[in-house]
């Protein structure tokens, strides 16, 4: 039997055709546009990810039997704000989860509500990129579209929605939206009060591997499928990420170069970080997890190559740093392009180069975008440890993770051996584990993550050069500090 694996991103959809041993048969990818209205803001027409979606299942099935599709599961881009109304018409355009127009609506709730009141009822604080301060905004900012809302759905779920017809959410999605008990799975009705959100808006709620339903009628035809096709609940893309690299269980540990970057840690246990600079999340296998958020990762490579130097040749820049460079780079980056989450919390932060001289080169940049990213991810990983978290190794996925350079780099700026999946394809593949267990091919996702999940090389720190970037980390992390005023007076906010 085959299960369609889903990976609804920032740039596009990734669609997985999968069987049951966990062979890949197919890959089919469909872009959509993203909108920046205003300086950091970030929306998407949800309409444009089912148009891909409705594009890419019939193209990923050519030449298979279509018959032997037994389920799909979706993991998504996290804290979007689909929201529909009386009609389930979409309202507005959907709020992204690096958006960074809530800065007012984050401060409310973690003064006036109090931040420990907040990690009391969701585990977690406000962040600018989560869902209720986006529910608030629109209160403020559009009361005529807030007076509309009926339905209130996360990315993912609206293709579950679209395809099934059926209102839900999963537990590890919900986790971020800040208006989830963490601890105990279910909405919590303070928080929905404080909102203003009506408890009857939102989603039925599901660990990652139940099924909500099976196609609709409409779907079915247009996808070319039958409705005993079974849907999972599916994860947000972090979690789904972990299953699909089999970090699952206790303390395994995941870090992703994606669009954004995470480092992922799970649980059987639940467990708050009492400073809150890490999220509390639910897991996908029906643990929990804590989990450090970077909101520029690999989009930072991306934007240097793609827009400053107007090269999609990444390889191509990467050529000419050698390993004598590497530790030694006079210049730093702030990967900061859309303000930062974890674990600084600050909206008004912003990327810079630092140390540039008139003998600085061209790959002396993308060294530093490289570096810069793999320091910030040490920020978060600094942060596990002085919880006493042991964190000895990690999984290491996404698209930044196929760079040789940037895996080494990342081995020795954290000076872990790092784990490189035999499948790399981190979301998809996990969403796609979760309709295996969901449809009963697996009786659990450690059993399919066990079956599942392999290593295919390992990229170890070597300690000459690790040591080289501990002093480099240690300038690094005097960056930010001393430019918080400056970043804050650039935007008119109190520090």
């Amino acid at each position: 039997m085959y299960h369609i694996g889903i990976d609804l991103g920032t740039s596009a959809v990734k669609m997985l055709l999968v069987d049951e041993g966990g062979v890949i048969l197919n890959a089919v990818t469909e872009a959509y546009p993203i909108a920046f209205p205003r300086p950091g803001w970030s929306e998407q027409r949800p309409e444009d990810w089912w148009n891909a979606v409705l594009k890419g299942i019939p193209n990923l099935l050519d030449g298979f039997d279509r018959s032997l599709v037994r389920g799909i599961g979706c993991g998504g881009q996290m804290h979007g704000l689909v929201a529909l109304d009386e009609e389930d018409r979409v309202i507005r355009p959907a709020i992204l989860w690096n958006d960074g127009r809530t800065a007012e609506e984050t401060a409310w709730l973690n003064t006036t509500v109090g931040r420990e009141k907040l990690s009391e009822l969701t585990a977690n604080i406000a962040f600018a990129g989560f869902t209720a301060p986006k529910l608030l905004w629109m209160q403020k900012n559009e009361p005529e579209k807030y007076a509309r809302i009926r339905r209130i759905m996360l990315p993912k779920d609206y293709i579950n929605y679209r395809l099934t017809g059926v209102h839900a959410c999963d537990y590890s999605d919900a986790s971020g939206m800040l208006l989830l008990d963490v601890k105990n799975r279910r909405w919590s009705r303070e928080m929905l009060e404080i909102c203003g959100v009506k408890e009857e808006w939102m989603p039925q709620l599901f660990e990652s591997y139940e099924v909500i339903g099976s196609l609709s009628a409409g779907a079915a035809q247009a996808l070319g499928l039958s409705e005993a096709v079974l849907v999972a609940a599916g994860a947000g893309d972090n979690a789904a990420a972990a299953v699909g690299t089999g970090v699952v269980g206790e303390g395994g540990c995941n870090i992703s170069l994606g669009t954004s970057g995470t480092l992922f840690i799970s649980s059987r246990s639940f467990g708050v970080d009492p400073n809150n600079a890490l999220h509390a999340f639910c897991h996908a296998d029906g643990g929990w997890h804590l989990m450090g958020c970077m909101l520029s990762a690999a989009s930072c490579n991306k934007w240097f190559c793609e827009d400053i130097l107007h090269t999609g040749d990444y390889a191509g820049e990467q050529a000419d740093i050698t390993d004598d460079m590497l530790g030694r780079d006079p210049v730093f980056f702030l990967p900061y392009l859309m303000g930062e989450r974890s674990p600084i919390n600050d909206t008004d932060a912003r990327g810079c180069f630092i140390g540039m001289s008139m003998d600085t080169a061209r790959a002396d940049l993308v060294q530093a975008v490289l570096e810069g990213v793999a320091f910030a991810m040490r920020d978060s990983l600094e942060v596990a440890r002085s919880l006493g978290i042991p964190v000895d190794r990690s999984r290491l996925c996404g698209g930044g993770a196929k760079s040789p350079l940037w895996r080494k780099i990342m081995a020795n700026v954290l000076n872990l051996p790092l784990d490189i999946p035999q499948t790399e394809e981190g979301p998809g593949y996990g969403a796609a584990m979760l309709s295996m267990v969901g449809t009963g091919a697996y009786e659990s996702v450690q059993a399919c993550a066990d079956a599942l999940c392999s290593v295919r090389e390992t990229v170890s720190p070597d300690p000459a050069l690790a040591e080289r970037y501990e002093e480099r980390y240690r300038k690094f992390r005097r960056l930010y500090p001393a430019l918080k005023p400056v970043f804050a007076d650039w935007n008119g906010t109190e520090v």
